[in-house]
């Protein structure tokens, strides 16, 4: 009884001490209702009893799907598709995680209509096989197109952004300045960039770094150039108005010649129209009657 009675007594005073271990180890007055008022409780330290539904079902399905999607893509994926997102202006409801999100349902989906129409056969598996990579491969390809069309608007008002940059310049402006009433005045994606680029030199971006940030966000050769020669100038200390009217007369060449260059093309996209849609109606105009009474002499 003795050592029964001891063994009690020894595991109490082991409890006594761990309790008073770890409530020392916290913090305890005012720092702890501090420390309650400011915690925010997450899916991770709430109990799955009292989360929503959304919590409960959606969100671990969707984890599922960008996991799924994660280990399916290539290495270099999500740079690549930081890149087309940074061509396409950031569009703020679509982020690399949601687009892996789409990416993984788009393959389920896609899988489930394979199967939907062709059965479990073996046509109904070759089809759920490529429905679902086609609609696993379909966000790069929108990202792709909405960043190709984005890249064009950019080319067509980066003539005039340049001209108003130019003459703000030469008005007596600041650099800086001009930018400012750039990014304010001009409509569009340009008006956007040069925005971003005086929000990074808010942030303490150097001039070079935030316009070389400039020319990877955009594929179109204008930009590269006047970033280019910017940035040389910059450096070399050359006067940045001069540079700017240089610019400026190079970008009217360039949009001449491209005017010039959609007008020789529109010669040769016109002959599919004609082919296919004008020339059949004036075969039938034309020759229909006469095949008519051909057709009445010959019966």
């Amino acid at each position: 009884m003795l050592i029964i009675g001891a063994i009690f007594v020894a595991a109490a005073l082991g409890t006594v001490v761990v309790i008073m271990a770890t409530a020392g180890a916290g913090t305890t007055g005012v720092a702890r209702s501090l420390e309650l008022v400011s915690h925010r409780p997450d899916s991770r330290t709430v109990a799955k009893s009292e989360l929503g539904a959304r919590d409960r079902f959606v969100l671990p399905f969707e984890d599922g799907l960008k996991g799924v999607a994660h280990r399916l893509s290539p290495s270099g994926t999500t740079e690549r598709l930081a890149a087309g997102l940074d061509r396409a202006g950031n569009p703020p409801a679509w982020p690399v995680e949601r687009i892996y999100g789409a990416k993984g349902v788009g393959l389920l989906g896609g899988a489930a209509l394979g199967l939907l129409f062709g059965g479990l056969s073996l046509l109904g598996l070759l089809a759920a096989a490529g429905l679902g990579a086609a609609a696993f491969f379909l966000p790069d390809l929108l990202i792709y197109n909405s960043a190709l069309r984005r890249q064009e608007e950019v080319r067509r008002g980066f003539a005039d952004a340049l001209d108003m940059l130019t003459v703000c310049v030469e008005s007596g402006q600041g650099f800086d300045a001009a930018l400012g009433q750039v990014a304010r005045n001009v409509t569009g994606p340009i008006g956007g960039e040069f925005a971003r680029v005086m929000a990074e030199f808010q942030i303490g971006k150097s001039r070079s770094e935030a316009f070389q940030s400039m020319a990877r966000r955009n594929t179109a050769p204008e930009v590269k150039n006047f970033v280019s020669a910017l940035v040389q100038a910059d450096r070399l200390g050359v006067p940045i108005a001069g540079v700017l009217r240089e610019q400026t007369k190079e970008m009217r060449v360039i949009r001449r010649q491209l005017a010039e260059e959609k007008a020789q093309k529109v010669a040769v996209k016109v002959i599919f129209p004609v082919l296919v849609c004008i020339f059949p109606v004036i075969f039938v105009v034309i020759l229909g009657p006469a095949a008519i009474n051909i057709a009445r002499v010959l019966g």
